[in-house]
C-alpha cells in the first residue's frame, strides 16, 4: 500500500497520455469491434466469421498476407546485404548513403507512386529513355498495376527498416566474435553461417516481422500503383467505407486486420526483447572497418546501388518528371507544372490551391509535432522510470498500449473515427482538429521511441551531486537533463512533424474535401487524366519529398552513430 502511495506521484504526468489513448484509440476501436458484431443485412450478427467465407473476402485476406510474404522476402534479400556493408565498413559516403536509404520510409505513399509513375509508368524516364534508344512507338515495360511494381515499392519502402535494424544489431556486434571463428579455421562463409547469422535472427525476424505488418496493411502503394485485382484488406476497408458505405463490413475487415497486426506486433516484441541480450555489444565505431578484398567491396557496392538505384533512383525521377525540359531552360517552361499549381483551368468546385493545401500540412504537422510531445515525453519518462518507486505503471505496460497505435492500420483508424465521433457528446467528424489528433496517434509511438534510449542513457549521478549541491530537482531537470536531451527532443519533434506531413490513408477519410492535406490533393491529381495534371502531382510530389528528406536527414544527423 506504502509503495503505490509513492508511486502516485510518478503516475499523475501519464493521465493525460492514457486519457489520450483511451478517447482516441480504444474508444474508436470498441466501437469499430461493436459494429462488426452488430446483426447487419448481411449476416445475423456473425459478420466477421461471415466474411472469411471462401465465397466472401476469404480470397483477400490470402491475397494479402502473400503479397506481404513476396513483398517481406524481396525487402530482406535486398536489404540484409546492405545492412551488413553499412555495419561492417567504412566507405566513401556511407553516413549520405544510409541516410538516403532511411529517406523512402517517411515518404507518404502518393509520392512513392509518383516517384515509379514518374520512373516506369507509360510517360516514365525508363520508358521515354527506351522509346528514343529503340524508336518503339509504345512503352516496353508495363509494369503499372501489376504485382512486381508493388512488390518493388514496398522493397523501396522498407529495406530502411532492415537497415536500421539488422545492421544496428550487426554494428554493436564485437568483430572478435568472428576473428575467433577465423582463427578456429572457419572460412569466411563458415563464419557468416554459424556466427553472424544465427546471433542476427532476432534482429532478422524483427524487422521481416515490422515489413510484413507494414506492407500486409499497405494502402496508398496498392491503391494507386495496383489495380482492383491486387486489392488488401486496406484498400478494401476504403472502398466499403468511401464508395460503398458498408460501414458493417468495413469494421469486420478492420477487425480482422487488426487482429493479424496485434498478433504481428507480439511476435516483434518478443524478438526484440531477444536482441537486447547481451552479445559482448560494443560502439558502432569501434566495429567498422575499411572494406578490404573482393567481397567486403562488392557488398559496399552493392550497399551503394540499392541506396542509389532503389531509393535515389525513384526520387531523381520524380524531381526530373517535375522540371520537363522539351521546352529548353526557359524558366517559364521548366517550371510550368510548378507554376501551373495555383491554376484551375477547369473550374472545379474541388480545387484547392496548393499554397492553401501546404498551409493545412503546415499547421497540422505543428499540432502533431506539439502535441505527440507533451504526451510522448511523460510515456518515454514512464518506460524509463525505476520499478522499485512502485506498481502503479511499469514499463510493460506502456509497451502494451504503444504496440495498439502501431497495430492499427491509418485507414482502420480514419473509420474507427467515422464511427465513433459522429454524435454528441464527440460529435468531431468535419472539425479540422481531427487531422493533428488521428496523426498524434501514428506519430506517438515514433516519439516515445526516439527518446526512450536518450533517457534511459542520463547519468543518474549527475542529478545526485546537483541535489548535493543543493539544487531542487526542478532546477536538476532543467539545467542538466534538458540540455543533454536537446537533440533527441528536435529528432522526435521532426518526426513526429514529417510523420504529419506524410499520412495519407486517415486524412483520405476524414478530412473535409474544402481542407485536404498535399497528400490527399497529389492523389486527387494523380486520379485526374491529363498530362496537366500529372505535372501538377510530380510537382507537389516534390515538393514534398524535398522538406520529408530534409527532415529525415536532420533526424539521421541528430543520432548517435550506433543503434543499440
Amino acid at each position: 500500500m506504502l509503495a503505490a502511495v509513492r508511486s502516485l506521484p510518478s503516475a499523475v504526468p501519464l493521465a493525460l497520455p492514457f486519457a489520450f489513448l483511451a478517447v482516441f484509440l480504444c474508444y474508436p476501436l470498441a466501437t469499430i469491434g461493436a459494429l462488426s458484431a452488430a446483426p447487419s443485412a448481411v449476416s445475423g450478427g456473425e459478420l466477421v466469421a461471415t466474411l472469411l467465407r471462401p465465397e466472401a473476402y476469404f480470397e483477400t485476406v490470402v491475397l494479402s498476407a502473400a503479397q506481404a510474404g513476396a513483398s517481406t522476402l524481396l525487402t530482406l534479400a535486398l536489404g540484409l546485404p546492405a545492412a551488413y556493408a553499412f555495419a561492417r565498413y567504412r566507405f566513401r559516403g556511407d553516413r549520405l548513403l544510409r541516410a538516403l536509404a532511411g529517406v523512402p520510409f517517411v515518404m507518404p505513399a502518393v509520392v512513392v507512386a509518383a516517384a515509379f509513375a514518374a520512373l516506369l509508368g507509360p510517360r516514365g524516364l525508363a520508358n521515354t529513355a527506351l522509346q528514343g534508344l529503340l524508336g518503339l512507338d509504345q512503352p516496353p515495360i508495363q509494369l503499372l498495376g501489376t504485382l512486381p511494381m508493388i512488390l518493388i515499392a514496398h522493397a523501396f519502402y522498407n529495406v530502411s527498416v532492415v537497415i536500421r535494424i539488422v545492421g544496428g544489431f550487426w554494428s554493436a556486434i564485437d568483430p572478435r566474435l568472428e576473428s575467433a571463428a577465423a582463427t578456429l579455421g572457419a572460412s569466411r562463409w563458415q563464419t557468416l553461417w554459424r556466427v553472424t547469422l544465427p546471433l542476427a535472427l532476432p534482429a532478422i525476424g524483427s524487422a521481416a516481422a515490422l515489413v510484413f505488418l507494414f506492407t500486409f496493411g499497405s494502402f496508398g502503394v496498392v491503391l494507386l500503383l495496383g489495380n482492383a485485382r491486387w486489392a488488401t484488406l486496406e484498400v478494401e476497408i476504403y472502398r466499403q467505407t468511401a464508395q460503398l458505405l458498408r460501414l458493417d463490413v468495413a469494421a469486420a475487415l478492420a477487425l480482422i486486420q487488426m487482429l493479424a497486426t496485434v498478433a504481428l506486433g507480439l511476435v516483434n516484441s518478443r524478438l526484440q526483447a531477444r536482441t537486447a541480450a547481451p552479445l559482448a555489444m560494443r560502439l558502432a565505431a569501434d566495429t567498422r572497418a575499411a572494406p578490404r578484398g573482393p567481397g567486403p567491396r562488392a557488398l559496399a557496392c552493392f550497399a551503394a546501388a540499392v541506396s542509389l538505384l532503389l531509393c535515389g533512383l525513384p526520387l531523381a525521377a520524380l524531381v526530373a518528371g517535375s522540371l520537363p525540359l522539351d521546352g529548353g531552360l526557359d524558366p517559364n517552361s521548366l517550371f510550368r507544372y510548378f507554376i501551373a499549381l495555383e491554376r484551375n483551368p477547369r473550374g472545379s468546385a474541388f480545387f484547392v490551391p496548393p499554397l492553401e493545401a501546404i498551409r493545412n500540412s503546415v499547421t497540422a504537422a505543428t499540432a502533431t509535432a506539439g502535441l505527440a510531445l507533451a504526451l510522448g515525453l511523460p510515456l518515454a519518462v514512464g518506460m524509463t522510470a525505476d520499478r522499485r518507486r512502485g506498481p502503479v505503471v511499469t514499463p510493460a505496460l506502456l509497451d502494451a498500449l504503444l504496440l495498439l497505435p502501431l497495430g492499427t492500420s491509418a485507414v482502420t483508424l480514419g473509420l474507427g473515427y467515422i464511427v465513433a465521433f459522429n454524435r454528441p457528446p464527440l460529435q468531431m467528424v468535419g472539425s479540422p482538429w481531427l487531422i493533428p489528433l488521428a496523426h498524434t496517434l501514428i506519430a506517438l509511438p515514433f516519439v516515445v521511441r526516439t527518446l526512450t534510449p536518450a533517457l534511459r542513457a542520463l547519468d543518474p549521478r549527475l542529478r545526485q551531486a546537483a541535489a548535493v549541491l543543493g539544487s531542487p530537482p526542478w532546477r536538476a531537470r532543467l539545467e542538466i537533463d534538458l540540455p543533454l536531451l536537446a537533440q533527441p527532443l528536435i529528432a522526435a519533434l521532426a518526426f513526429a512533424f514529417a510523420t504529419s506531413l506524410c499520412e495519407f490513408g486517415a486524412s483520405l477519410l476524414i478530412s473535409r474535401p474544402e481542407f485536404p492535406t498535399v497528400p490527399v490533393v497529389i492523389a486527387r491529381l494523380l486520379s485526374q487524366p491529363g498530362a496537366l495534371n500529372y505535372g501538377q502531382a510530380l510537382a507537389m510530389s516534390s515538393l514534398l519529398m524535398g522538406v520529408t528528406a530534409a527532415g529525415m536527414l536532420l533526424i539521421d544527423r541528430l543520432q548517435p552513430n550506433h543503434e543499440l
